[in-house]
């Protein structure tokens, strides 16, 4: 992440609505919402007959607040797709500046500007300073519930006010007929009966409709129209207060449902991985476990996770082969996030780990974040988006066909830009309805399965020698370490469509040293060794591939904390 993105996200959390939050940067919140107040009381005294002392310091206070304001507005909408991905691009801030607080903040501030060119009203320019005073709205959380009750009962009173509408003109029609015959000269076309009966319901102020109906027919029409006059306003309040209850319900779920997510973010407390040393996030927990630790129902659980970008619900069923005969068992897992598409961790290795497909293969992500966080290298994997129907980032056409892979292929090509880059990715190598193959990781190329030469055509590979000098070796050290088998492309192959494999479509393909890392779910999740035997295979990447002989580890993998919460980015 460039410096300038840190700053335009450092604006985003500045200019955020959120009052509750304790970050620093509602300082900058509650400056704003002070500047705002001593301009409208400037203003305010600059009404009375004050002495010319008095009056420069409130012009000094007027051209200090428009410059603040031109500064911070003109901030706003520069960091405007940070706040909403909908105003990136020019034509999105266009947007942002044509919604509500858009343009409240241009008008207030850059019409001064303009009256500098321009010869503006003294009164209008006035009125535009005090219409800064809206701008608090946007810090007022019963100004956004009232907000969010009319948009949620919009529909409702639209449907209402058309009824109103039709009733109206009918009645005021059949008006027309009896009173055009008792008094022609007053009623002398519809439009005035229109006109008389609408008048009613804002009590005719201008007296332009002062001709009561004198016809009994008339006078009946006229009670009908006083009682919807009342419907007019009572239909209308009685949604609003139902959408503002509504609002309030869902305000009090929101505040419910984030204490949760945090319940839950405590819940996933680092524990000590006893073979490495390590502090490691638990894979997944089982919701029986985080009710007796939290304290929490199972529906709050499951609302929880909803409503989170950073757990999601799995069954370990899926993490076991048929031979195993699966029991189902919901969990819950915890992942990174600092991406739309998942997690982004910029090491500036020449080594990048990918978990493309974390989304639907749980804790493959988890065992891959691990590899990267031990040896120091790269880290990107896809955590959200649709599971049914799964769209891969691992094989695909057109990579602006799915949500977020376009982003994802953006951060690859930019992890992948140095010279002599590497790029191994994460995969599950048996579960669900296949069978248990004997080798527990497997290393895959590009190639066909079962072809296990290193001298085929097409193997996403360049630097053989390397490759085959690591491959050797976690055979040898995996057996020894840890009694686990491994193999080259043995029980695995890219088939039919390696043209659509990710790596394939990289700016920099032809440069990359690219393989796959299948590692069967008995040792990425069953096995208690896991994080010891991921510690052995970012050694033996790191020796091959890099040269390194020794590992400089992470401080963070001997802290005690909760989650991910301090991972570097």
């Amino acid at each position: 992440m460039t410096k300038r993105e840190k700053f335009k996200r450092h604006l985003a959390r500045v200019f955020d609505s959120d009052l509750r939050t304790k970050q620093w940067e509602n300082y900058a919140d509650y400056a704003i919402i002070g500047l705002i107040i001593i301009s409208t009381v400037s203003i305010f005294i600059s009404t009375f007959d004050v002495s010319p002392v008095c009056q420069r310091i409130l012009h000094i206070i007027d051209l200090a607040t428009v410059v603040i304001f031109t500064i911070e507005v003109t901030l706003r909408i520069w960091a405007a797709d940070e706040l909403d991905p909908k105003y990136k691009g020019f034509w999105g801030r266009v947007l942002y500046c044509c919604s509500f607080y858009g343009l409240i903040d241009i008008l207030s501030t850059y019409t001064f500007y303009v009256s500098l060119f321009l010869p503006l009203p003294y009164n209008i320019l006035k009125a535009l300073r005090v219409a800064r005073l809206l701008r608090v709205f946007r810090y007022m959380r019963s100004f956004r519930l009232l907000q969010r009750a009319f948009s949620s009962k919009a529909k409702e009173m639209f449907i209402s006010l058309q009824f109103l509408v039709i009733v109206t003109l009918m009645l005021s029609f059949v008006l027309f007929f009896y009173e055009h015959a008792a008094q022609p000269d007053v009623y002398n076309n519809g439009v005035r009966s229109v006109v008389w009966a609408f008048a009613q319901y804002i009590g005719d102020p201008g007296g332009f409709a002062d001709t009561p109906p004198i016809t009994m027919m008339g006078r009946i029409i006229a009670c009908v129209i006083g009682l919807l006059g009342i419907a007019l306003f009572a239909v209308p309040a009685g949604l609003i207060g139902a959408g503002f209850s509504e609002a309030m319900a869902e305000e009090l779920h929101k505040e419910v449902t984030a204490e949760n997510i945090g319940k839950l973010k405590k819940a996933f407390e680092r524990k000590l991985d006893r073979p490495t040393g390590f502090q490691v996030v638990p894979p997944v927990l089982s919701l029986i476990d985080i009710q007796a630790r939290m304290g929490m129902q199972e529906d709050d659980i499951i609302d929880a996770v909803e409503h989170s970008d950073c757990f999601r619900l799995a069954n370990t069923a899926v993490m076991q082969t048929i031979d195993e005969h699966p029991q189902d068992k919901l969990v819950v897992e915890h992942f990174p996030v600092n991406r739309p598409y998942g997690c982004f961790i910029d090491r500036g290795s020449k080594i990048t780990i990918v978990s493309p497909s974390n989304i639907v293969d749980p804790v493959i992500g988890h065992f891959g974040y691990y590899l990267a966080k031990i040896g120091g290298f790269n880290f990107i994997s896809r955590e959200l988006g649709e599971t049914r129907p799964y769209r891969s980032f691992y094989k695909f056409d057109d990579e602006n066909a799915v949500e977020g892979l376009a982003e994802y292929m953006a951060d690859l090509n930019h992890l992948t830009s140095h010279e002599d880059s590497w790029v191994i990715t994460m995969l599950a190598s048996c579960g669900g309805n296949e069978p248990s193959y004997p080798a527990k990781i497997e290393f895959t190329a590009g190639g066909e399965k079962g072809n296990e030469s290193l001298q085929q055509e097409g193997l996403t590979v360049k630097d053989l020698a390397r490759f085959k000098a690591l491959v050797d070796d976690a055979a040898v050290r995996l057996q020894n370490e840890f009694e686990l088998e491994s193999a080259f492309q043995r029980y695995h192959g890219i088939g039919l469509n390696g043209h659509k494999l990710y790596t394939r479509k990289l700016a920099n393909a032809a440069n990359i040293n690219s393989f796959s890392l299948l590692v069967a779910w008995s040792v990425s999740f069953w096995d208690s060794r896991r994080t010891a035997v991921a510690k052995h295979l970012a050694e033996l990447i790191a020796k091959h591939i890099e040269g390194r002989t020794e590992l400089n580890f992470s401080p963070e993998l001997k802290r005690k904390n909760c989650g991910y919460d301090d991972y570097k980015e």
